[in-house]
């Protein structure tokens, strides 16, 4: 065969094989985009009517609810709320597939310290550690550090017959029997597990003499947390330690509120369940007034123990508290208070006298009648023949109060005036009712021979005669 038929017919080839690689690659993307159409479209699963005690971990999350709903494919683990004092049925791992869950929906069976210790219910099976630590799994199981020390509990009346222990853990037998202590030994049948190893993990079972039981999951495991580190004051706390089921607690001193979780446990994951808190220094709401607001702040510290002070514009006075505290819980101790206008009521006319000027410093329109604000001035006079006794102006203060008293108008006689040559005595500008006066003359001078009447002032102010006139001798 030429050289070039045969390189005409190994082109060809090439190009074929290239067109069906090409082809098959096509088909497995489409395929495989068909497979991922397919999961996309299958429906998710709810989980709805759920028992009260029951709590569900989703996505390392742990929450109480009565109605959950996840995607396909995903899977949720449920367990009893407290470990033991219920007894668990079901299934604790459910995955979800295309609206079906692949496990039997769980419930919980309420035991012997919830039903008076009666011998038709399971019993209970509380967990004590003497020493040590442990932490509750999502699936109900109990993580028990190595090392520590594990009574389990099984609560049932002695007077009724002894429970059984039964265990998985071919490890090792375990002492079992009624507790010793005398407020404990009738009630509680304990199995205990001294320095916990994996090899004691397994399913450690109480069953009653009438063949009712419940289990409790141990998972012997070395789990620990990051390492906490003190934090920077003023954030104050308690840390027992790193390991799976130790504690920290905090907390704030006065003046500062706590963000976060008061208290943190290392979970069976090895995580803690909350990040470390916060200290907060705890303010209450900032005071918000208008600048041309007729209340003013002469003091404003909104931080805890802090306290804002009120006054009023000239003119004006406070209704309500004069300051307020902040509190511990951010929250101001009082309500803000309103400024209302001062003025003083209306001044009494005197008898026998008028105001003959007024000035009120108010709007008629807003304050129909006689309203007398601060600074308002008032001024009085007398009828004639009447004495003003006290002030003539009277001024409205900022305590509502008028300066003074309004004056009073009594009845007299004006001074008459001396007649020429003489003098009249006693010499006053008023005189009150009843006063005489008599004339005095110069020298070379003299009042009438004949009887005069001395001049008396009457009731109504009015003189009963003029002063006698003073004559010269020569004209006498």
């Amino acid at each position: 065969m030429p050289c070039e038929e045969g390189h005409r017919r190994s082109g060809r080839t090439r190009a074929r094989v290239a067109a069906i690689a090409t082809t098959t690659l096509l088909l497995l993307t489409l395929n495989i985009k068909c497979i991922e159409t397919n999961e996309s479209l299958k429906r998710g699963c709810k989980l709805e009517g759920l028992h009260p005690l029951l709590l569900v971990t989703y996505k390392q999350i742990t929450i109480s609810v009565d109605k959950i709903g996840v995607p396909h494919n995903e899977r949720v683990t449920v367990r009893c709320r407290e470990l033991g004092k219920y007894k668990f049925i079901g299934d604790s791992l459910l995955h979800c597939h295309d609206g079906t869950w692949n496990g039997k929906i769980p419930y919980c069976v309420p035991t012997t310290s919830l039903s008076n210790y009666t011998e038709d219910v399971p019993p209970t099976i509380l967990f004590g550690l003497p020493a040590g630590s442990a932490a509750v799994e999502p699936t109900g199981s109990l993580a028990v550090f190595p090392g520590s020390i594990l009574h389990l509990e099984c609560l049932f009346s002695r007077k009724l017959g002894n429970p059984e222990w039964t265990w998985t853990s071919t490890f090792r037998r375990y002492l079992t029997g009624w507790a010793i202590a005398a407020r404990e030994r009738d009630w509680k049948y304990r199995l205990s597990i001294y320095y916990a190893k994996p090899h004691d993990s397994g399913i450690y079972t109480c069953s009653t003499p009438k063949g009712l039981n419940n289990s409790i999951g141990v998972r012997v495991i070395d789990v620990q947390c990051s390492v906490l580190e003190i934090p920077d004051p003023p954030l104050i706390s308690r840390i027992e330690g790193s390991r799976m089921g130790h504690n920290a607690v905090f907390e704030c001193p006065a003046g500062y509120r706590l963000e976060g979780a008061s208290t943190i446990t290392c979970q069976y994951n090895g995580k803690w369940s909350a990040d470390v808190p916060h200290c907060e220094e705890i303010e209450c709401p900032p005071m918000d007034i208008p600048d041309n607001a007729l209340l003013q702040l002469i003091e404003h510290n909104n931080t805890y123990g802090g306290r804002v002070v009120f006054t009023c514009m000239w003119g004006h006075k406070l209704s309500g508290p004069q300051s307020m505290k902040c509190e511990g819980d951010g929250k101001w101790n009082g309500s803000m208070p309103t400024c209302l206008e001062i003025t003083c009521p209306v001044p009494e006319t005197p008898q026998g006298g008028r105001i003959v000027e007024q000035t009120r410093y108010s709007n008629e329109k807003q304050y129909p009648g006689k309203i007398y604000k601060v600074g308002a001035l008032v001024r009085f006079a007398c009828r004639p023949n009447h004495q003003l006794i006290g002030e003539a102006s009277i001024i409205c203060t900022e305590n509502g109060t008028w300066s003074h008293h309004p004056p009073i108008c009594k009845v007299r006689c004006p001074y008459p005036g001396d007649p020429p040559h003489g003098r009249i005595a006693p010499l006053k500008f008023w005189y009150k009712p009843g006063d005489n006066i008599q004339v005095t003359c110069s020298p070379g001078y003299v009042t009438p021979l004949e009887p005069v009447k001395k001049p008396s002032c009457l009731e109504n102010g009015v003189w009963n005669a003029p002063p006698p006139p003073c004559r010269s001798y020569k004209d006498v």
